[in-house]
């Protein structure tokens, strides 16, 4: 009996503790500014020493009202606030994203590993959607809705989403507030096919079930990397 009572308790505390570590982990003093330029390695990045920080280590004249280029294929901009670019963020479990959709442009399929996403519009109009991951019966739900000026939506960690502006004559802009630090993107088309190395046209024309020159054209295109 006491054998089983504590399997039972060792389990109970690792479901605990691995729910405690699913996500940026909390912070233990009031702040851990970043340090970038010490070579010590970890999870994050070393603390810098306290009695060195300042108010510059909280703020970045980002110009963030200001619009980005969206002269790309994809036909849009995002601009990413983490921890690499503010430095008092570390540890912090937040960060910030504006981005720009030229008319008819799209923030492709992508994925945050590390973060959920709230998206908000400020300007224009945009169709958005996540895609879930496998079911009970196998099937990936498509969830989408048409989002206008101040309307927010939310993007669970993990999961395939995108952003498309439908308007051919006028731009869209909205902020996007992420649960890391450091979110972390994989967009989906650029991973796949843009890969250095490349997977192998054997490996994914049998998991995409077309020819092998159908792989090798993608995998010879150029992948827009919209993110700066």
């Amino acid at each position: 009996m006491a054998a089983l009572t504590y399997f039972l308790l060792v389990a109970f505390l690792a479901l605990v503790t691995s729910q405690a570590i699913a996500s940026d982990p909390s912070p233990l003093q009031d702040f851990c500014v970043a340090d970038k330029y010490s070579p010590v390695k970890v999870n994050g990045f070393v603390c810098k020493d306290p009695m060195a920080v300042n108010a510059d280590d909280f703020f970045k004249a980002a110009k963030l009202d200001q619009p980005r280029d969206t002269k790309n294929k994809v036909g849009s901009n995002v601009t990413l606030i983490n921890a690499m670019q503010l430095p008092g963020l570390n540890t912090l479990g937040i960060s910030l994203a504006r981005i720009d959709y030229a008319p008819l442009g799209q923030n492709p399929p992508h994925t945050h590993p590390r973060a959920t996403e709230i998206l908000t519009v400020l300007e224009g109009k945009l169709y958005v959607g996540f895609v879930t991951s496998n079911q009970a019966n196998n099937n990936n739900k498509l969830f989408t809705k048409v989002l206008n000026k101040g309307d927010v939506f939310v993007f669970p960690q993990g999961l395939i989403h995108f952003q498309f502006n439908p308007v051919h004559d006028k731009p869209a802009v909205a902020i996007a507030a992420l649960s890391s630090q450091n979110p972390g993107v994989i967009t989906i088309a650029n991973a796949v096919f843009g890969s250095k190395p490349p997977i192998s046209d054997d490996v994914l024309a049998k998991a995409f079930q077309v020819q092998k020159g159908t792989i090798d054209w993608l995998q010879a295109q150029f992948w827009e990397n919209n993110h700066y």
